[in-house]
């Protein structure tokens, strides 16, 4: 049994790229974005100054440039006939003059595709342009890569439904464990540390977490508690829970590079009037939301009837953000559910669904489930509890 994505698919992958890349007259692509370079060859790596970079040739032959550290790993992950290196950086020569060289062994000669004109200026970073390196054209094929992305196969649905499975045990935990008098930082290590134990147990030969941010099944508040609830990317703070808190939640398990979100909105201990308010109106716009999700519906169609909602409601002043984004390889994929992005949604896309409220006298108020589009409808990935009774937390 396997649980991965086959060298078979990310041979197709390759090929329908080198196939757009020929549609628009490039001789071929070179790309830096690690999770791009995940998509298409299955190496997974960790960015610092060092570029790394995938060359394809617009005939669908692929090579991988890299740091002297990074090559026998490259070697054994990476789904490419041919790996170059450079030695190290700031080193003694621009590191990109040797992706120009791959790219010319690849048979690369004219204008070539990139999701940007060289390396990102990201940990001190300061090398020169693909452009001024190559010597040749650099042009933006970043629509090409996100719109081939967006579309799910059955083997990524697979690996999303199965990091929901994880996701959901963690976040089992966490409820459980989450009492008044105990921080963020215990309930959350025990209930991701146990999932993870489990999910070791169940699936562990098969295994690999492929992600930069996660090890394992996980499960936290983010520092989402009690007032800090309104803020809707807080970030941990060891914070003590007390009575009558609102507590926003978030879980995933990264399989092979896969994540799912899955959020709620708990209550510790009875909730107030207020609290059960604006509880009952994010759990209708979540509906609401779903309901509109439809192949041939565009993505602000989402996003408009939310707002919608908020008006008719008089919510505009617990308003933050649009409906949702897409999910996958990274924890934000486009296309988004708002109300600026005319995409038309269809079969194979993913989305995380999560209008929310805040109030910042009461706290947040958000539920995430991560939605597959399917031919005739939708299908709810992640399946936890979504009732105020099944989620309010005994004192």
């Amino acid at each position: 049994m396997t649980l991965a994505i086959r060298p078979e698919e990310f041979a197709a992958r390759r090929a329908a790229l080198a196939a757009s890349l020929e549609e628009r007259r490039l001789a071929g692509a070179a790309l830096f974005d690690p999770h791009y370079v995940l998509y298409y060859t299955g190496f997974a790596f960790v960015p610092t100054e060092r570029p790394i970079a995938f060359a394809l040739a617009a005939d669908g032959r692929g090579g991988m440039l890299v740091p002297r550290l990074e090559v026998e790993h490259a070697q054994a992950n990476a789904a490419v006939q041919e790996v170059a290196h450079y030695d190290e950086y700031p080193g003694d020569r621009p590191q990109l003059e040797a992706l120009a060289e791959l790219l010319g062994a690849l048979g690369v000669r004219g204008a070539i595709g990139a999701d940007q004109d060289g390396y990102p200026r990201v940990f001190g970073y300061r090398g020169p342009s693909l452009s001024e390196t190559a010597g040749a054209e650099v042009r933006p094929i970043g629509d090409v890569i996100e719109d081939q992305m967006a579309i799910k196969s059955d083997a990524e649905l697979a690996l999303l439904r199965e990091s929901c499975k994880w996701g959901n045990l963690a976040h089992t935990l966490l409820q459980r464990y989450t009492r008044p008098g105990v921080s963020e930082t215990e309930v959350e290590n025990r209930a991701s540390t146990e999932a993870t134990y489990a999910m070791l147990d169940a699936i562990g030969p098969i295994y690999r977490a492929q992600s930069i941010w996660y090890s394992g099944a996980a499960a936290g508040y983010r520092g989402q508690i009690g007032r800090n609830a309104a803020i809707p990317h807080a970030l941990p703070n060891n914070i003590v829970f007390q009575a009558g808190d609102v507590l926003v939640t978030g879980a995933t398990a990264p399989v092979w590079g896969y994540h799912s979100e899955l959020e709620r909105t708990m209550v510790i201990g009875p909730p107030s009037d207020e609290q059960r308010r604006l509880f009952d109106h994010m759990v209708a716009l979540q509906d609401l939301a779903v309901d509109t999700i439809q192949p041939g519906v565009p993505c602000a169609e989402v996003d408009r009837r939310v707002r919608d909602y908020f008006e008719q409601h008089g919510l505009w002043d617990n308003w933050r953000h649009h409906v949702g984004h897409a999910i996958g390889l990274r924890y934000h994929e486009g296309p988004f559910l708002d109300r600026g992005d005319e995409t038309e949604i269809r079969p194979g896309m993913v989305f995380t669904v999560e209008p929310g409220l805040y109030a910042p006298s009461v706290g947040g108020f958000r539920h995430s489930d991560t939605i597959a589009v399917t031919d005739d409808g939708v299908e709810w990935l992640t399946y936890y509890p979504r009732d105020l009774e099944s989620l309010t937390l005994p004192l």
